[in-house]
């Protein structure tokens, strides 16, 4: 991680506990991160990324690279901030590198997370390191974006399996309501 200079990446985190937010301010300052801007939840986000749109001077921020955000917070929790991210008319980046953190790691969890769009997920308890290698992974394997009628969002696969066969997912005059982007 010594190679990487994150100085000029920007970085929103929600998290709504001050001890773990301070602790995530503090571990993405060590890792060399220039600007983190944190809010105590979802709510708070989706107003910060509003701003950012709107007034980019006044905030002080032109985008946000990655988005942090713990999945457990009240009164809007991190899959709802995700779903908005992704989905809402009004998000100013539906790309934009997301990170839920959490501490329930239950496979329905993290199906449910993959789901409404997640770029990646950082479990409880976490190192520097950990997060390190979660915004390495995010900056060197960009994943392009899937949009049909059920889902938009980062494609689910991560590994580079060829398929057996012939390709199924090429698009073609008969596609119906399948986008394939690239972020």
């Amino acid at each position: 991680m010594a190679d990487y200079d994150f100085d000029r990446v920007n970085v929103l985190l929600a998290e709504d506990s001050p001890f773990i937010r301070s602790l995530l301010v503090n571990s993405l300052k060590v890792l060399g991160v220039g600007n983190v801007y944190p809010v105590e939840h979802g709510g708070d986000a989706i107003h910060f990324l509003q701003r950012v749109k709107n007034e980019p001077m006044k905030v002080g921020v032109q985008q946000i690279d990655i988005v942090i955000s713990n999945w457990d917070m009240s009164p809007i929790d991190g899959m709802m901030f995700l779903r908005w991210v992704r989905r809402h008319k009004d998000s100013p980046d539906r790309f934009v590198p997301f990170m839920l953190i959490t501490s329930y790691t239950e496979p329905e969890r993290i199906i449910q997370a993959r789901e409404m769009g997640v770029s990646d997920m950082l479990a409880k308890p976490f190192t520097i390191k950990h997060i390190g290698e979660k915004l390495i992974s995010i900056i060197e394997r960009p994943r392009q974006f899937v949009h049909n009628a059920e889902f938009f969002g980062p494609d689910r696969r991560r590994q580079k399996f060829g398929p057996k066969g012939p390709e199924r997912r090429m698009l073609t005059d008969k596609s119906e309501g399948v986008e394939i982007i690239r972020g």
